[in-house]
This record gives C-alpha cells, sequence and structure tokens, in this order.
C-alpha cells in the first residue's frame, strides 16, 4: 500500500512495509514514537519539492478546493501508475475521489489511514531525508502567509467590508466634524458673536473665520469669494459694533488652525461619500437604486455582510435597526415598529405619516428581492432594482390619490379591504378598590370646594328637619292613646254614679255632728 502525503516543502509518497501493523489502530501510535521505529512501518518511495512559493500556493489551494493539481498528477502517472495494483491511501476522501476519475487508482480513506498520517506527521523530519528543519519551517510560515492573503483577497464574502468600513468612519466623521464645528463657533463667538447669527452655514463660517482672523480685518478684508454681497454688507456693519471681547494674536491663530481642521475634514468627508457612493454601485446597484447609497450600506453594516443580509426574509430588513423597539414591544404587549433602518429611505420619506407603515413594507418586500439578486445573482445591471422602484413609485402614488387599486388579470371587480389594526389591550390594575373613600383629587379649585361646602350643608339642614319630623310624630302618637284611656275612664264612672244615689262623704259627717249635739244638749237638761 503507498501513502499520499503532502507538505509545505512538497508532496511525499510513502511505502508500507508492515501492513500488519495497520490493523491496531489504537495502538498504531506506538510504532511512531521514534524514527527508527517509524522507518520500519513506512519507507520514503518519492519526494517532489516545490520550487517556490507560488507553486506551493497553486498546490494547496487546489487540495483545499478537492481538485487535482498539474503537478500531482504527473507524479501519480510516474510513480503510482507502476504499482497500479496497489492502494493508495489519501487523506481527504474528496481528493480520493477525484483521482479514481482521473487515473482510475483505488483509493482508501479510513480512521486507520488518518493515524497513519498523524504518526508520519510526528516523524516527518526523520522521514525524509536531505530535507533541513529550518528551511521546512520556513516553508510553512511561507506558505500560511500566502495562502491567508489568498483567502482574503478572493473570498466573495469579504468584498464588501469596504463598505462596512466606510459607512462607519462616515458616521464617525459626522460626529466629529459637529463637535469641531460646535467648538469653533462657541470659541470666536466670544470675540465675534454677531457672526454667528448671520452665517449659518458650519463650512462658511470656518472658512470665512480662517480667511479674516481678527473681526477688525472685516472692514478692509474681501470675502466676495465666499459670501455673498448682501450677506457681506451685514457682516462688516456688525464688526464695527459688535459687543466681543478683544483676544490676542495667539488665541485667533488656535481658533484658525481649529478652522483648518474642520475644513480638512469636510472636504475628506465629501471625498469618502463619493468612494462609498462607487462602491454600493459596483458592488450592490439594485440595493442602492431602492433604498439609496447610504441606507443601503447601512444595512450590509448591520447584517454584518451582503450574503448575511441576502439570508433575511422582508420582514426582518424592514425592521433592522429597531431591534430594542420591537422586544421592548413584545414584551410590554404594545404594537411593534413598523420600520427601522429602512425609515431613512427616500421613499418613506416623502409618504405621509398615515401611509408610512404600508410603504415601508412594500419597500422591504421589494429590497429583499434586489439584495438577493445582488448577492447571488452573476448580471450587475441595475434594471432589476429600477422597475421595483417604479412599483413601489405607483403604489405610492395610488396611496396619496386614495385610488381603488383594480385586480390584476381580471380588472373587472374593484378589490376593497378593510384596513386591520391590531391593538393589543392592556388592562392596568385599578387602585380605587382598595379604598372605601370616595378619590377626591388632592389639587382641586376654590370654587368647587365652596360649592361642596354648601351642598353639605344643605344636605344637613334638610336631615335635621326630617328627624324632628319624625320625633314629632312618634311622641304624638302615645298622648293620643292615653288620652283615649281617661275618656273611657270618665264614661264608666258616669255611668255608675247614676245608677246610684249621690251619697258623698262629707254630708254624712255633718249629719254625725248635729246628731252629737242634740244628745248633749238633752243630757244637760236632764
Amino acid at each position: 500500500m503507498l501513502v499520499l502525503f503532502e507538505t509545505a516543502a512538497g508532496y511525499a509518497i510513502f511505502k508500507v512495509l508492515n501492513e500488519k501493523k495497520l490493523q491496531e489502530v489504537d495502538s498504531l501510535w506506538k510504532e511512531f514514537e521514534t524514527p527508527e521505529k517509524a522507518n520500519k512501518i513506512v519507507k520514503l518511495k518519492h519526494f517532489e519539492k516545490f520550487q517556490d512559493t507560488t507553486e506551493a500556493l497553486a498546490a494547496s489551494t487546489a487540495l483545499v478546493e478537492g481538485k487535482l493539481s498539474k503537478n500531482l498528477k504527473k507524479i501519480l502517472k510516474k510513480i503510482v501508475a507502476k504499482d497500479a495494483h496497489e492502494q493508495l491511501a489519501v487523506a481527504d476522501a474528496k481528493l480520493g475521489g477525484v483521482i479514481k476519475d482521473k487515473l482510475n487508482l483505488s483509493c482508501i480513506h479510513s480512521p486507520m489511514v488518518t493515524e497513519l498520517m498523524r504518526g508520519i506527521r510526528s516523524q516527518i523530519e526523520g522521514l525524509i531525508t536531505g530535507l533541513p528543519s529550518r528551511e521546512m519551517a520556513a516553508m510553512c510560515l511561507g506558505l500560511a502567509h500566502s495562502l491567508s492573503r489568498y483567502k482574503l483577497k478572493f473570498s466573495p464574502d469579504k468584498v464588501d467590508t469596504m463598505i462596512i468600513q466606510a459607512i462607519s468612519l462616515l458616521d464617525d466623521l459626522d460626529k466629529e466634524l459637529n463637535n469641531y464645528i460646535m467648538r469653533c463657533r462657541e470659541w470666536y463667538g466670544w470675540h465675534f458673536p454677531e457672526l454667528g447669527k448671520i452665517i449659518t452655514d458650519n463650512l462658511t463660517y470656518c472658512k470665512c473665520v480662517r480667511k479674516v482672523g481678527d473681526r477688525s480685518n472685516f472692514a478692509s478684508s474681501d470675502v466676495s469669494d465666499i459670501l455673498p454681497e448682501e450677506i457681506e454688507a451685514d457682516v462688516k456693519a456688525a464688526a464695527e459694533i459688535s459687543m466681543g471681547t478683544e483676544v490676542s494674536e495667539e488665541d485667533i491663530n488656535n481658533i484658525i488652525h481649529l478652522c483648518d481642521q474642520v475644513i480638512e475634514i469636510s472636504e475628506y468627508r465629501t471625498q469618502l461619500y463619493d468612494y462609498l457612493k462607487n462602491r454600493m454601485m459596483a458592488i450592490a446597484p439594485n440595493l442602492t437604486v431602492m433604498v439609496g447609497e447610504l441606507v443601503g450600506a447601512r444595512l450590509i453594516a448591520h447584517a454584518g455582510s451582503l450574503l448575511n443580509l441576502a439570508k433575511h426574509p422582508a420582514s426582518t430588513v424592514q425592521l433592522l435597526g429597531a431591534e430594542k423597539a420591537l422586544f421592548r414591544a413584545l414584551k410590554t404587549k404594545r404594537d411593534t415598529p413598523k420600520f427601522g433602518l429602512i425609515y431613512h429611505a427616500s421613499l418613506v420619506g416623502q409618504t405621509n405619516t398615515k401611509n408610512k407603515g404600508k410603504i415601508s413594507r412594500m419597500l422591504a418586500a421589494k429590497t429583499a428581492l434586489t439584495i438577493r439578486y445582488d448577492a447571488l445573482g452573476e448580471n450587475t445591471s441595475a434594471e432589476m432594482g429600477v422597475e421595483n422602484r417604479l412599483k413601489v413609485e405607483t403604489r405610492l402614488r395610488l396611496l396619496e390619490e386614495r385610488g381603488i387599486r383594480r385586480i390584476s388579470g381580471t380588472g373587472k371587480a374593484l378589490a376593497r379591504t378593510d384596513k386591520y389594526q391590531n391593538k393589543s389591550e392592556v388592562k392596568i390594575f385599578d387602585p380605587s378598590g382598595d379604598s372605601t373613600l370616595p378619590a377626591v383629587s388632592k389639587k382641586r379649585k376654590i370654587q368647587e370646594v365652596e360649592e361642596q361646602d354648601t351642598e353639605v350643608a344643605v344636605k344637613a339642614k334638610k336631615f335635621k328637619a326630617e328627624m324632628k319630623e319624625e320625633t314629632t310624630v312618634e311622641d304624638n302618637e302615645p298622648v293620643k292613646k292615653k288620652k283615649k284611656k281617661k275618656d273611657k275612664e270618665k264614661q264608666a264612672e258616669e255611668e255608675v254614679l247614676s245608677e246610684e244615689p249621690p251619697t258623698s262623704p262629707t254630708v254624712e259627717n255633718t249629719e254625725k255632728k248635729k246628731k252629737k249635739k242634740k244628745k248633749m244638749k238633752d243630757e244637760d237638761e236632764d
């Protein structure tokens, strides 16, 4: 059995001397502990050295892609074809299939072959004679560098890295420019505050300050190449009656140096924007036509690459950049956002607020198609992007005119669909149920308080009057009952008196006294 072994220095073909020991896969590593033991298992039959790093790079790229290089094909025809009856052990099964198809050689790939390759690699210096270890290390390092450079250079996923870096740098430049211009206006505003109100453009302001310097020089200097005549006259008039403080020449020099920085950065920003526009038209022309250079570049940067962006569905493209708002809405059970980075596209910006959601959804669907066409298609024209943009514009025109869209195909019926609005209801705990007291706001007007007091007083009076009436009614009822009883008793006594003769106790007493006196007189006479 023959073994094909690839190194950074060249191709090596070994012949297996003892195939019986290869059957013991678990203990095969013991046979390669020393170079002497390794020479008893395999023997070098042929070694084809690479001439330079370029040849080594071509051979290694062919092996990575599973292809058969010309140099390897010649070696196999010369050496292995002589022993065609023997099997050829290969480290890559895909390469073995190619060799079998083209050269009609029986190739083998198994765990035994993998262990054998590992053992040969551990003792490669002792098995290949005439190749110093220093030269082998240098060849490995050179091939590693050149192979990495080749992969980065020709990788289809890495072409759009320039766009990602350019749009990131453009955003950073905008932030720095804003900080510098704000500092320049504030610094020079102590000396000439009226200039900031007259000149609104930042770049023109910095150019004017750099050219003139001190405000006293405005009267004698000519700034007609920077400012129009009317504004120039206003600046000169304001410089004569300015309320700013006096500053030294050193301060003016530092301000002028800051203005130079602002002008240089702004010029570089325009150059970078042109570069980004050209790159976007070269890599993603249809995406650029649909949403513009800046929005397209931000979408690619957010997704990581053009290929990753092509894998996203239209709904994800619509919400790219609004992930926080989306998950916050899902967590709180509120309405989800309708757009993300795509909101800054010109087609969404020129619609009214009512139709922004519809247009962003349609634009995201067409944009997803153009992204896939740019990433996976072979044609580099922007015709598809132009067609899809026209469709979105006609849809936008129909929505703005409130026209009724006909059904595609027949055109007989008119399609009218009610707008679906998903209103999520969120129930909130009512704290008023916890207390039986009437919920009254703390902040009340004086009039409301007075009205409430008068109403309470009237209610209290009515309540007292009702209570008095009830008590009088209750008191009158028992008095009437008592009178009725007394009347009944009198009537009964009168009836008794009428039946019996009237004998009063006073009359009886008088009669007894008279009888006693008569008895006393009779006794005295006797």
